[in-house]
């Protein structure tokens, strides 16, 4: 098929030991999934349905490159998260068979345009300008399901030129990856491609051009992406 203007190259990420890459179809993200981190953002963390937003999919960032500092904002922030990478598509899916449309896991930083979605939320203006901005998604190799098993437990951290910012266990999470996909399946029909972040813990702060951040979950390759 030939187009009327030259076809971008489509969004990827590296899947850890592979010649394959994983193709991004959507990338959907879930807010105030930690209830330390739903505290210093100033809200309640009751058990309410979860939040979902999205970001373009050619947001992503591969591990190691820079990140250029996004243009008006001068609070940009951090946010490691756990992201699911979704293998078998499908609509309102049980929460038993949830797993099943798993095909493996990242870290990700759900970057944020901070004083941009406060200025949103003060308006009840949408989130898109704060957090799906141009390279707002670094992301790690995926490591398959088969390989790391499904993740409920370990830590999640992050470090900005060294120093400890997030720290926190998976299992902190208010819902649980089983959960959020298949809620999510309540309002979009997932696909193959289709990546989520599960939420961000407490500790999420500031970073600048020249910052170096380094991220992990237990079980997956660490981030790094550096701010420049």
């Amino acid at each position: 098929m030939r187009f009327v203007i030259k076809s971008p190259a489509p969004p990827m990420v590296e899947v850890a030991g592979a010649d394959e890459r994983f193709p991004v179809h959507r990338i959907y993200c879930v807010g105030r999934n930690y209830e330390d981190h739903v505290r210093e953002m100033g809200s309640d963390p009751k058990r309410d349905p979860p939040v979902f937003f999205s970001k373009p999919a050619d947001a992503v960032v591969a591990n190691g490159a820079a990140v250029p500092y996004p243009p008006r904002t001068s609070n940009l922030h951090h946010e490691i998260e756990l992201v699911v990478a979704i293998g078998l598509g499908g609509r309102d899916i049980s929460l038993e068979r949830a797993l099943d449309h798993v095909f493996g896991y990242a870290v990700g930083n759900d970057l944020t345009r901070r004083d941009l979605q406060a200025a949103a939320k003060g308006s009840g203006a949408p989130w898109d300008v704060a957090k799906g901005f141009d390279h707002s998604a670094p992301i790690s190799a995926i490591r398959r399901a088969d390989e790391v098993g499904h993740l409920a437990t370990g830590t999640i951290w992050l470090e900005v030129n060294g120093e400890p910012r997030q720290r926190a266990e998976l299992s902190e999470m208010i819902w649980s990856v089983p959960e959020i996909v298949a809620e999510l399946s309540t309002y979009f029909e997932l696909q193959p491609g289709d990546l989520i972040f599960t939420g961000t813990p407490a500790g999420v702060g500031a970073v600048v051009q020249g910052d170096s951040l380094v991220g992990g979950i237990d079980g997956l390759d660490t981030l790094r992406t550096t701010i420049v």
